[in-house]
């Protein structure tokens, strides 16, 4: 299989956020963890195109995912839907007061560069909430590699995730933080 079947260009990511869970069967799912607090749960779950990032707090349920531009999702209670391309930024706030705040940007790297932040975020992996290493295509390219990041407190939750596409010497990078 190659990755081109698996990964889709970096270049056709979309950013999602619903407010509503988005059913699983709908993403392929690579690697997933459950983070549980006092006051809330987060579901992350790592698949071809990028993540799904869940929140349950209060009844209500938030939910970040990057997909291929062509993957369909739900329009139901889709709050926004924006490319992934240079730097971008949003927030809400919802009617229980849970705040939250994105950014998510795509940066085309040289290859040298590429390399070089590629191995920074192997090493991160290591302590990564949760990782997945795709299968790589050529000899000479590194494996694709998407990774979770996370620092919960009871009032905030920050969630940063990396994508990296070596077939297009591209990083994908989101933060996204979740105030209660």
């Amino acid at each position: 299989m190659s990755l081109s079947s698996v990964r889709p260009d970096a270049r056709e990511l979309v950013f999602h956020l619903f407010a509503r869970s988005v059913h699983p069967e709908l993403l392929d799912v690579r690697a997933e963890a459950e983070i549980w607090q006092d006051n809330y749960a987060v579901s992350l779950k790592l698949c071809d195109a990028g993540h799904v990032v869940s929140l349950r707090i209060r009844g209500e349920t938030v939910t970040e995912v990057t997909s291929a531009r062509e993957h369909p999702l739900p329009q139901t209670c889709q709050l926004l839907e924006e490319r992934i391309r240079g730097s971008q930024q949003g927030s809400i706030d919802f009617d229980n007061g849970v705040k939250y705040h994105a950014s998510y940007q795509l940066e085309q790297l040289d290859p040298e560069v590429f390399l070089n932040v590629h191995q920074e975020l192997i090493r991160d992996s290591r302590s990564a909430a949760v990782a997945f290493t795709f299968p790589t295509v050529g000899r000479f390219d590194p494996a694709p590699l998407s990774l979770i990041t996370t620092d919960s407190w009871s009032d905030s939750l920050l969630v940063n995730a990396f994508h990296t596409f070596p077939e297009n010497g591209a990083v994908v990078k989101t933060q996204s933080l979740f105030e209660f």
